[in-house]
């Protein structure tokens, strides 16, 4: 079921797969972020979610006062939660957000009791989160349906930029 109580954030529940799917929707206007975090907080605690996917190559960079804002204020809810699994799909070129992701699990590590992975995109980590589930497909479709399809990973396409400089000068 799609759910559109955050405003900036595209979430999708299944309640039989105890499954929460997020992305955020609000493109780089980061301002409402802290808000809509502690939303989503409260949503998987209503819910009571036991696998979350995070699609984090939606997200802005995270700038530092929300690092420091999500390690203090987020971080101590979400370990609350009853989560078995969390997937954080991530491409390898987010390395910004990578990087505050790392250390948010870092300084959260003693009190994490739930799995973690990463995947780049976010169907074969929704493949892990369901147990390749047979709702799946009906899961994948519905998201189409409102949001649209899931973009590729091109990464492995993109080249390192050219350098701006001759080498032996």
């Amino acid at each position: 079921m799609i759910d559109n109580t955050i405003p900036d954030l595209s979430v999708q529940h299944d309640e039989a797969l105890s499954l929460l799917r997020v992305e955020w929707a609000s493109g780089e206007d980061i301002r409402t972020f802290r808000k809509s975090a502690e939303q989503l907080l409260e949503l998987a605690r209503r819910l009571e979610v036991r696998h979350m996917l995070l699609d984090m190559n939606s997200f802005p960079d995270i700038s530092v006062y929300d690092q420091v804002w999500l390690g203090i204020n987020w971080m101590p809810g979400l370990v609350k939660l009853p989560l078995e699994r969390v997937v954080l799909a991530i491409n390898r070129r987010r390395v910004h957000n990578q990087l505050a992701i790392d250390s948010l699990i870092a300084m959260s590590r003693p009190f994490i009791k739930f799995d973690i992975q990463y995947f780049l995109t976010a169907t074969p980590g929704l493949h892990w989160l369901c147990d390749f589930s047979d709702r799946l497909p009906a899961l994948l479709a519905e998201w189409r349906a409102v949001y649209g399809p899931e973009l590729p990973d091109t990464s492995h396409l993109l080249s390192e930029p050219e350098a701006l400089y001759l080498p032996g000068l």
